[in-house]
């Protein structure tokens, strides 16, 4: 009896953990979310994020939606060789986090 609450426990976190995790906007989603003005030009942002660590490298920036809020994720590599992860509001281009990965 024990073993099958755990699997319906299992089942119901999994579901639940599904629904709030981030959802990749495709590069059509994107670009008809910048064209109505909803969110900021990734070249506009990613410049700043550049500038923040010189010399680094672009590995990865993506576009994603957490808890209705569009963040742009992008992956640098530091001129020293750490590879940092920054997420960006989309919409005011707040920093929103910046850690080592």
């Amino acid at each position: 009896m024990k073993v099958l609450s755990f699997s319906r426990l299992a089942l119901v976190l999994l579901a639940f953990c599904s629904v709030v995790m981030a959802r990749d906007l495709d590069q059509d989603e994107a670009l008809r979310l910048r064209q109505q003005g909803v969110i900021l030009p990734l070249e506009q942002l990613l410049q700043q994020t550049l500038d923040r660590y010189p010399g680094c490298k672009l590995l990865e920036a993506e576009l994603e939606e957490k808890h209705d809020v569009y963040i742009y994720e992008v992956e640098l590599l530091t001129a020293e060789g750490v590879v940092r992860e920054l997420d960006i509001d989309a919409v005011t281009g707040r920093l929103l986090k910046d850690k080592e990965d």
